[in-house]
């Protein structure tokens, strides 16, 4: 029986064989972790899914962090919104439209003979007008005529200067007028708006209350003018009957002669 040479290589040949049969297996078999591997030991592991989900994670955190930030700066808005609505207007006219009605009341106030009362004009027109004009003396009536006279011109005065005054007060009103329209055109917010709209009807109810006084005081002179006439009429009746009372007539007498 004779001895093969080859027959030694034979074992090394397989088990050469079945380690490249392993190597070339491999990539099957493995999990998805992949390991490479590097000179001198060292070794990274990648794993594809986790670095995918990975990616997913951060753009997903990504997502909320700018959604956050847009809320945020909605916030933002939203006060700063506010406080420009909350914003006082720079600009008040109620001094001025204060000053305007209280110089008016003035005049008012200031009015001679017959003021703006009531009781005292009741007062009045119970003693010295109507059918209270025609009582008393000669005397008396010429005095009574006269002061009735006199608070007729004094009410006329008192109508001619709440006049001046009202047109006084254009001027101002006219002033603030254009301050308001162009503080309520500025305006940043709400508050502002409704703060020169609410001063712009001041500026109009002032004008309507100085409307109302001069109207009222002209309408005051023209009622003591028209009582004044009344009272006259009726004083002048009186003084036309006094003056046809001859008394109780003639009488018979016996007249004597001279030397009888």
């Amino acid at each position: 029986m004779t001895s093969n040479p080859d027959r030694p290589a034979r074992p090394r040949k397989l088990a050469a064989a079945l380690m490249a049969s392993a190597l070339v297996l491999t990539p099957v078999l493995t999990t998805p972790a992949q390991a490479f591997f590097f000179g001198g030991g060292g070794r990274i592991v990648y794993d594809p899914r986790n670095h995918a989900e990975n990616i997913l994670s951060a753009a997903r955190a990504l997502e909320q962090i700018n959604n956050q930030i847009a809320q945020i700066q909605n916030q933002a808005q939203m006060l700063m919104n506010d406080a420009l609505n909350l914003a006082n207007l720079p600009h008040s006219s109620l001094a001025q439209l204060q000053a305007a009605i209280g110089e008016t009341q003035r005049l008012l106030a200031d009015a001679q003979s017959l003021a703006f009362d009531v009781a005292t004009i009741e007062q009045a027109f119970a003693q010295d007008y109507g059918t209270a004009a025609a009582q008393g003396d000669f005397d008396a009536m010429i005095a009574g005529a006269r002061e009735r006279w006199e608070t007729s011109v004094a009410g006329f005065e008192d109508a001619l200067r709440v006049q001046a005054g009202v047109v006084g007060n254009i001027d101002g009103a006219r002033t603030q007028m254009d301050a308001l329209i162009r503080e309520s055109q500025g305006a940043v917010g709400g508050l502002q708006v409704a703060q020169a709209g609410n001063q712009l009807l001041a500026l109009q109810s002032t004008q309507i209350a100085d409307l109302t006084a001069a109207i009222a005081a002209q309408n005051r002179a023209e009622a003591l003018e028209a009582a004044r006439i009344a009272s006259a009429e009726a004083q002048g009746r009186e003084n036309l009957a006094r003056f046809l009372d001859y008394g109780g007539g003639y009488s018979p007498s016996t007249v004597r002669l001279f030397g009888e």
